[in-house]
């Protein structure tokens, strides 16, 4: 079985819309996807509906959490399958971070309008499509002004890496953890020792995630090195938690493909079997 259990669809920041994510993943040569976009459930409908017959979807989403253990604060997220959207703790919590991140890009869209550049806040939410939106999206807006080449140069300091950074709305990683296992889910730590990303957490806290309930950790991915992989794969082990890979594909966004990175299978069945919230769907 080809495994990936990070994916992202128009539902946040990928360029896929969700029936376009499953059927890239059937293309692919996949037999399980997750769909897990930033803070939100709003692509398992439509991922759902055109999912093809010989796939099997896992429904999730990649929560935006901070660790406050330092100051400033680290950023990191979890990754979360299979939970129910319906619960009240995780469902209000999703919700004060989406809006929180609807402020941000308005005010980042704000930012460059005042210095004289061409965009607009009708256009920046369009390319979210009625999802979450993100500094990708203002990203697509500033590429299409001419203002800048690609996504890559538009998260360049001068641009959104810096020059109009606006801080967002994160949760509290324990809180995180807490949340969705009481929704059901199971808690894995997205890429969490991706050092060309910024700052990473120490081993410590992983260890203290690990007695608050979080379920594994994403080691296969394309932010980590070999050395990294390898390390996540030995504090994994020490502390009894499972290990995943996946693309975090994200469309044009990115160059990683789906399925550069994937899940042993009896991890993959682990991760079903520790959920209470939504089931696996397809075969």
């Amino acid at each position: 079985m080809r495994i990936d259990l990070h994916a992202h669809s128009t539902a946040s920041d990928g360029t896929l819309t969700p029936a376009e994510l499953v059927a890239a993943a059937a293309g692919a040569g996949l037999d399980v996807l997750a769909i897990t976009d930033h803070d939100t459930t709003a692509g398992w409908v439509p991922a759902a509906d055109a999912r093809p017959a010989g796939l099997a979807l896992v429904r999730g989403a990649e929560l935006s959490c901070r660790w406050y253990g330092q100051t400033p604060a680290i950023p990191l997220h979890l990754l979360a399958y299979l939970f129910d959207p319906t619960a009240p703790g995780l469902a209000a919590e999703s919700a004060r971070v989406r809006r929180g991140r609807e402020v941000r890009a308005q005010r980042i869209v704000e930012r460059l309008r005042a210095d004289g550049y061409d965009v607009t806040w009708d256009e920046v939410s369009g390319y979210a499509a009625g999802g979450t939106v993100g500094r990708p999206h203002i990203a697509q807006a500033l590429i299409r002004a001419g203002l800048v080449a690609g996504t890559d140069e538009a998260f360049e300091d001068r641009w959104l890496g810096e020059r109009y950074r606006v801080p967002k709305e994160d949760t509290d990683v324990f809180a995180a953890v807490r949340l969705v296992r009481e929704a059901g889910g199971v808690p894995v730590f997205a890429h969490p020792k991706a050092t060309r990303r910024g700052k990473v957490v120490p081993d410590s806290l992983i260890v203290e995630l690990a007695a608050a309930g979080l379920f594994g950790l994403e080691a296969d991915h394309e932010a980590h090195s070999p050395a990294e992989r390898e390390h996540v794969r030995g504090l994994a082990a020490e502390l009894g938690l499972a290990v995943t890979g996946s693309s975090d594909f994200h469309g044009t966004h990115k160059q990683v493909k789906l399925g550069a990175f994937t899940t042993e299978p009896e991890v993959y069945e682990a991760v079903v079997a520790a959920a209470a919230g939504v089931s696996v769907l397809g075969p």
